[in-house]
């Protein structure tokens, strides 16, 4: 009898299950396919701000949402930034040309008649780590009541203007001093947190005279004196940004202790002919002694970061129809670091150690290399090209179009300088400066 009961238990066991299986299945099916879609939803990275970026701090993680990339940048073990690659990225940047205002004419490649948008949807990935996106709230607080001074060529003020549109999106500056119309000196102020962004310009960092088309066809550099003009506002500054190399690439002449060291690609003077490596090492020494000596003569130290050089991409020679028509990054190993790229960040790098270790004695001193040679070296596709100008096509090919392989779209590539600019700053706040 016990195994007759046991066998019809099951045999109704069996009939029940047959009979509710198939509605457990439909009812169960639609919560397993909706937890499914949660589960990838909450992998999906969130919506728009900005396209990521790049310097030292964590694992990457491609799913990771920009919480978890917040909490990542926090790590304790450092990060090389300048070593990865350009990864494709659907999140948009940030910004555009009609929620900026400040973004240069020639800047504008978009609007000025760029045909593709490609260049816009990739970001820096680290080999290492993960650059967060850029947090424009953080970078204000961090900045609140300070004086951010970018000093040097147009690539300074190419990453000045991408900084300022960056900010924007959270909080609206005010244009302070302009000079003239050339856009060569500008202070922006925000009122929200107190914090000034000037812009100085100095490429050769040093005092000197430019060459001119209507002047002298080299230009003059005194590489043992600062250029007077951002030097002698030292005293406003909390926090310099310096930017140079191309204009040391032109012909020139060097003049150190009131006497000629030579001269580059002025075959028609009597001038010992030298190449610019030299001159560029002098010209950035010069600088940073004096920043550290001059604030140091004050009681006070400051904050300093240099730019490492950031490659052109001419297919050619600039002046000769020389075009970067690519709009696509580099593969990592499709392009490789060397030749004078290499070696004039090399110099950058190596004065920027020479100036930890002399300010290193004092008080309040930071430096670092802002390393973005290599990434810059990667995006040949971010520059605007013929679109510098507007629609050049427009009636036509031209015989000569000239091209802008050297600076940057805005939005573009060089967002993300800033993305690693702002990691430095946090880093920072985590080990503050030596005060005693």
């Amino acid at each position: 009898m016990g195994s007759t009961k046991a066998f019809n238990d099951i045999s109704l066991s069996l009939n029940l299950t047959k009979r509710i299986l198939p509605w457990t299945l439909y009812t169960l099916l639609p919560i397993t396919l909706l937890c499914i879609c949660f589960y990838h939803l909450t992998l999906t990275p969130s919506p728009p701000t900005q396209l990521p970026h790049s310097t030292p701090f964590t694992t990457y993680h491609s799913s990771s949402s920009s919480s978890a990339e917040k909490d990542e940048s926090y790590e304790n073990h450092p990060c090389d930034y300048s070593n990865g690659e350009w990864v494709r990225d659907i999140r948009g940047p940030l910004y555009n040309v009609t929620t900026c205002g400040t973004i240069k004419e020639s800047e504008k490649c978009i609007p000025n008649g760029r045909p593709d948008s490609g260049y816009l949807y990739w970001r820096w990935k680290p080999s290492e780590c993960n650059l967060p996106r850029f947090e424009p709230h953080s970078f204000l607080q961090l900045i609140k009541n300070r004086h951010v001074a970018f000093v040097g060529d147009s690539l300074a003020r190419n990453q000045l203007e991408s900084l300022i549109c960056l900010l924007t999106t959270v909080s609206t500056p005010d244009l302070v001093y302009l000079n003239a119309n050339d856009n060569k000196f500008r202070r922006w102020h925000f009122p929200s947190h107190n914090a000034n962004f000037s812009l100085y310009w100095s490429p050769f960092l040093v005092q000197g005279i430019e060459r001119s088309d209507e002047g002298q066809y080299y230009n003059t550099m005194y590489l043992d004196h600062a250029n007077e003009r951002w030097a002698r506002d030292m005293d406003q500054m909390d926090l310099i940004v310096v930017s140079f190399g191309h204009w040391f690439l032109l012909p020139s002449v060097y003049y150190e202790g009131g006497s000629v060291l030579g001269s580059l690609n002025c075959h028609d003077l009597n001038h010992t002919q030298i190449d610019f490596y030299v001159p560029l090492r002098k010209a950035l020494r010069t600088t940073l002694n004096s920043i550290i000596e001059r604030k140091v003569a004050k009681g006070n130290g400051i904050d300093v970061i240099v730019k490492t050089f950031s490659p052109a991409h001419f297919e050619g020679d600039w002046d000769k129809a020389g075009t970067c028509s690519k709009t696509e990054p580099y593969r990592e190993r499709e392009k490789q670091l060397g030749g004078m790229d290499a070696a004039i960040r090399q110099i950058e790098i190596e004065e920027v150690e020479n100036a930890k270790a002399k300010a290193n004695e004092f008080k309040g001193f930071r430096f670092e290399a802002l390393d973005v040679t290599k990434l810059a070296l990667l995006r040949p596709d971010g520059h605007p090209g013929p679109y510098m100008n507007p629609f050049p096509f427009a009636n036509g090919v031209p015989e000569r179009v000239q091209n802008d392989c050297v600076h940057w779209c805005l939005p573009g590539p060089i967002d993300t300088w800033n993305e690693i600019f702002l990691e430095m700053i946090k880093k920072w706040e985590e080990q503050p400066r030596r005060e005693e």
